[in-house]
Parts: structure tokens; C-alpha cells; sequence
């Protein structure tokens, strides 16, 4: 109630009512249970006979709102309303109640305050949820087991959910549902269909409530692809011997390539070989024409027995001793000599002429030959 005033008043017509001598009229129509979703507006319908002085609606025993004759109309309740109608000597006063939540889930009663004056009905007030299918297009195989999920959140009850596919409904043995309480009291419910497509299917998702005048739904398009053809054995041989073919060939030209690589190698090697061996003939025919070279040089040089001198010969004259075999150490037995017998050996005034014979002795080896001459 909203105020003691309002209170009194309703108690004051109560009691004057009550002790009227009139008094013994009746409900002809009480009210009826009702389902709501929340957000909707409740009525409700009380028809009183002729004769009637008040009337009051009460919800869990609470008076909410009262009509005096002649339709005189006391609110004790903002979220409440009213509209009376005469029809004939009969009163129908219709309850309202405006955005009707859960908490406004209850009994309503209809009184005229007499001992048979009462009529009440029940106010349920439900919550229409989201639903939703996950995937809303799904490209399978034909023949393709897949699973589609259905969610239906915030609910109040808990849903009834089916499926269609093709617009037939699905046995519920190929579905299976779980449910759960969220923390603010309403229900969440989870559906799974089990499905194996042969064609482009249609697949609905249903969800039921008494508040419902039509099933909320959601749909989803599921697009079927045929198989992939099956090799045969045919088709399978012809493949192996392609494979085994390409494989071959692969295989042939790389060695080839190898034979190539090791012949161009081998050649290579042969030449560097052939390079090298040319080069040492050439550098050992340089270095033997040059010691050629150098010992001719020397063997020309040795002609000439610079050690000798005129002069000296001239100034001192020796004798040449007669010969002995001591005067012919001084010679190796491979030289070959000429060395003058000493019958032959001229006395003091013949040495000039032996001197060309003595000069003749020298080897001809390019050798530094210590020429001795004795007299």
C-alpha cells in the first residue's frame, strides 16, 4: 500500500458494505491462470452479479487495487491498472498489470468480500532467451558424420528444444541437450545434433515455452559436396607406372649428368697432368742446355793456359830435367799426356824447341794444372 489514507478508506468501505442489508450478491466468472513473458502486460477478467458494493484484487494476499459501485476505483499499486464493463446487469472488472517481471509470478484473487466471494488464479511469468546455432553455413563431404550445436541462453523455464532438417523433424535420439543456471537465476541449454547429410540440407534449431505463441528459431544452411572418386585398381597401376616412369627418367638423366661431370674432370686432370710434365721437360732440357752451355764455355776457356808467361821463361831459361818417373806423378793415369823421353830432352840451347811439347802436355779437362818444369 502506498499510504495509510488509502488503507483506511478501503477498510472503512469494507465494513459499511459489509453491513449493508443488500448484501448477497456473487462471482458469476473469476479470473484464470495466465503465462506472460516478462515485459508483457497480465489481465485478468472478475464478472460480479447485480448488487455488488466492492470489489478487490489481491495478489499473495495483498489487497492491490479495489472498485466501489459505481466503478469507483482505488490503486494501491502503480504497476497495477483497471477497466470496468457492464454488460446487463452483470460488472466485469479486467485487472492490468503493466511490464510484468518474475517476481510478479503468483496468485492473483478476485473478492467481493462474502464467504463464497472469492476467485483466484495464477500469474506465471517467464523469460524468452537468445538461441543461436554456432555455425550458420557448413560445407561437409556427402555422407560426412558432423555435429551442429544449438545454445539457447537465458531462459525462464528452461526451453524444449527440437530440430527440423528439410522442415522433418528429427528423432530425439540424434540430439542430445545439457542445461545449466547462470548466476542470475535464468537457464542456459546446449543441444547437439548428430548429423550425417546426402544433400544440401535446411536445419533448424526450436525452442518452447508455454509464454510462446510461436517457436523461437534459429537456422542454418548446411551445403553437401560428393566424395572425392575412389581410385581403381586400373587407375592405380596406370599412376604407379607414370610414377615409376617420371622416376626412371629423373633418375637416368642425373646420372648422365654424373658420367659428364666425371669424363669433363677426367680430362681436365689428364691435361693438368700432360701441362706439368711438359713444363718439367722444358725446364729440365733449359736447365741441361745451359749447364751444355756452360760447360763448353769453360772447356773453351781451359785452351788457354793463362798461368803461362813468356817473359819469365825467357828471363830465367831452366833446363828441362832429364826424365824420370817421379816428374810423372804429377798426372793422373786417365790424363793422357804427352811427356818427352830424356833422350829426347834437348840440352840448354835446343829448350826452345821442346817448350811447344811441354805446352802440348796439359790435359784438355778445363782443370787449374800447376805446370812444373824441371831442369
Amino acid at each position: 500500500m502506498d499510504s495509510p489514507q488509502k488503507c483506511f478508506w478501503m477498510t472503512l468501505s469494507l465494513l459499511c458494505f459489509l453491513t449493508d442489508p443488500g448484501f448477497g450478491f456473487s462471482i458469476i466468472e473469476g479470473p484464470s491462470n495466465l503465462t506472460v513473458l516478462a515485459g508483457m502486460e497480465a489481465h485478468f477478467n472478475c464478472t460480479v452479479s447485480e448488487g455488488w458494493q466492492i470489489l478487490i484484487w489481491l495478489f499473495e494476499g495483498q489487497p492491490v487495487l479495489s472498485v466501489t459501485y459505481p466503478e469507483k476505483v482505488i490503486i494501491t499499486d502503480k504497476s497495477y491498472g483497471q477497466k470496468g464493463y457492464n454488460k446487463g446487469t452483470e460488472f466485469t472488472s479486467e485487472l492490468i498489470i503493466y511490464n510484468v517481471q518474475l517476481n510478479n509470478s503468483g496468485k492473483i484473487e478476485c473478492s467481493i468480500q462474502t464467504t463464497s466471494g472469492h476467485e483466484y488464479a495464477f500469474l506465471s511469468v517467464q523469460v524468452n532467451g537468445s538461441l543461436n546455432i554456432e555455425d550458420h553455413n557448413m560445407t561437409v563431404t556427402e555422407n560426412q558424420t558432423v555435429e551442429i550445436i544449438c545454445e539457447a541462453v537465458g531462459w525462464d523455464p528452461v526451453p524444449h528444444i527440437t530440430w527440423m532438417v528439410n522442415n522433418i523433424s528429427v528423432d530425439n535420439s540424434d540430439y542430445i541437450t545439457n542445461q545449466s543456471q547462470g548466476s542470475n537465476g535464468l537457464y542456459n541449454e546446449e543441444s547437439i545434433l548428430t548429423l550425417t547429410p546426402v544433400t544440401n540440407s535446411t536445419v533448424i534449431c526450436l525452442a518452447a515455452i508455454l509464454a510462446l505463441s510461436k517457436l523461437q528459431s534459429a537456422t542454418m544452411t548446411l551445403v553437401v559436396y560428393p566424395p572425392p572418386k575412389s581410385v581403381t585398381n586400373e587407375d592405380d597401376g596406370r599412376t604407379q607406372t607414370i610414377i615409376l616412369a617420371v622416376v626412371l627418367s629423373v633418375v637416368g638423366f642425373l646420372l648422365l649428368i654424373l658420367i659428364i661431370l666425371l669424363i669433363v674432370y677426367c680430362c681436365c686432370r689428364r691435361r693438368r697432368k700432360e701441362s706439368k710434365y711438359q713444363k718439367e721437360i722444358q725446364k729440365a732440357s733449359a736447365k741441361k742446355k745451359a749447364t751444355s752451355q756452360h760447360l763448353e764455355t769453360r772447356r773453351a776457356d781451359g785452351n788457354e793456359n793463362y798461368g803461362y808467361s813468356p817473359e819469365e821463361h825467357a828471363k830465367e831459361k831452366p833446363r828441362v830435367p832429364p826424365f824420370s818417373p817421379v816428374n810423372t806423378s804429377f798426372y793422373g793415369p786417365e790424363q793422357d799426356l804427352a811427356v818427352s823421353s830424356e833422350s829426347e830432352v834437348p840440352h840448354h840451347g835446343n829448350y826452345d824447341r821442346v817448350l811447344p811439347s811441354t805446352v802440348a802436355a796439359y790435359p784438355i779437362n778445363p782443370r787449374k794444372i800447376r805446370n812444373v818444369t824441371l831442369v
